[in-house]
């Protein structure tokens, strides 16, 4: 049974951790398949910098992610960044919101993860 809670995940690369790009990739596929297996959802996933790639075509974390938005994460994928990428037109997943949403994701919350 999944549980939401009042948490917001602070996306900020494409993957997770400092080392090659294969593992950080290996790295986030794995995590959020582990929050989404366990039911530990949180509340919002926000995704800037970098990490709006996780969001776009050809991401390996997609089918999780729509997974996980159909359980009720919000996730909300910054349009700044979207746009200083060129990546506009290939978000495959989340709202483009701007850093307002972030902002009030991020107040709302009891604690913030980002990795």
């Amino acid at each position: 049974m999944a549980t939401t809670t009042n948490t917001v995940i602070l996306v900020t690369r494409n993957g997770m951790g400092e080392a090659d790009p294969e593992l950080q990739q290996t790295l986030v596929t794995k995590y959020f398949q582990i929050l989404l297996d366990d039911g530990k959802l949180p509340a919002a996933i926000c995704f800037y910098t970098e990490g709006i790639k996780l969001t776009c075509a050809g991401s390996p974390v997609l089918a999780t992610l729509r997974a996980m938005e159909a359980a009720g994460v919000r996730l909300i994928v910054c349009s700044t960044c979207l746009t200083y990428y060129g990546l506009a037109g290939q978000r495959a997943i989340g709202l483009a919101g701007g850093m307002g949403d972030i902002v009030e994701a991020q107040w709302l919350a009891d604690k913030a993860i980002t990795i």
